[in-house]
């Protein structure tokens, strides 16, 4: 099947694959995370047991689409809500998310990925939660997801920095469940969710909304201040100067207005 840009597979062992098809750095718009989660929310109606998030091309997603690649725009004057309304969708599904992460998981992509209950990821790939450097406030709900993954202090140091991260260190912070081979991204990522897919749907349901339930509304609270805090950045010099140094393959020169 088919959902815009996002196409869903499911296998007999119950696992579906969500693939995402904005090659190669497949940024995401609104548009696109709607996509996903009507995707998601098909599944959880069916048989499925649990879902591979990947995408098509070099890059798992390397961001919202500030530079207008994709048909809609990611991040209006207006701000982000509509996005935002359609992320919390993401974190309300029930069924399990395993993302494959090849390439770099940047920005709002790092959300995406954080938005999974795990993450596979080869040595090649790259993360960064590098909106300082864009002169800009997180979002995706990184706020509360991140923190919850590698801990408070290693997820500040990673939004103060914006510094990019290699697929062993994720893994060894915790950012990254597994590392495996890139040839092997997509495939552990299946294993890991097969292992799942096997277990009692029922009782990992029940599970996960013990363990992860809380996150949807924690997510909806604080990308409404995330919104807020970016909407009051994004008219800043720094940020302008920001995102046209990300266009420009160079290093950003703040001047902190």
């Amino acid at each position: 099947m088919q959902f815009g840009d996002v196409t869903v597979g499911l296998g007999d062992d119950l696992v579906a694959e969500v693939e995402i098809h904005r090659p190669p750095n497949n940024f995401f718009d609104a548009r696109l995370i709607r996509n996903l989660a009507d995707a998601y929310e098909h599944l959880q109606a069916g048989p499925c047991r649990a879902i591979v998030l990947c995408s098509e091309g070099k890059h798992f997603c390397a961001g919202a689409d500030f530079h207008g690649e994709s048909d809609a725009e990611a991040l209006p004057e207006a701000g982000a809500a509509d996005l935002y309304h359609e992320a919390v969708r993401l974190f309300r599904a029930e069924l399990p998310v395993v993302a494959a992460i090849q390439g770099a998981a940047i920005g709002g992509g790092l959300g995406v990925a954080c938005s999974a209950d795990f993450r596979v990821a080869a040595d090649e790939a790259r993360f960064a939660a590098n909106f300082s450097r864009l002169g800009f406030h997180q979002g995706f709900g990184l706020s509360v997801t991140l923190p919850a993954i590698i801990g408070n202090q290693r997820a500040i140091e990673l939004l103060y920095t914006g510094r990019r991260i290699t697929g062993e260190e994720a893994h060894r912070i915790g950012l990254a469940d597994r590392l495996v081979a890139l040839a092997e991204v997509r495939s552990a990522a299946r294993t890991l969710a097969g292992e799942i897919a096997a277990a009692a749907p029922l009782a990992v349901r029940s599970i996960r909304r013990t363990m992860r339930g809380h996150l949807a509304d924690e997510v909806a609270q604080v990308t409404r201040h995330e919104d807020s805090e970016q909407s009051k950045l994004r008219s800043t010099a720094d940020f302008a100067e920001g995102t046209q140094a990300s266009l420009e393959r160079r290093e950003p020169v703040f001047e902190g207005r």
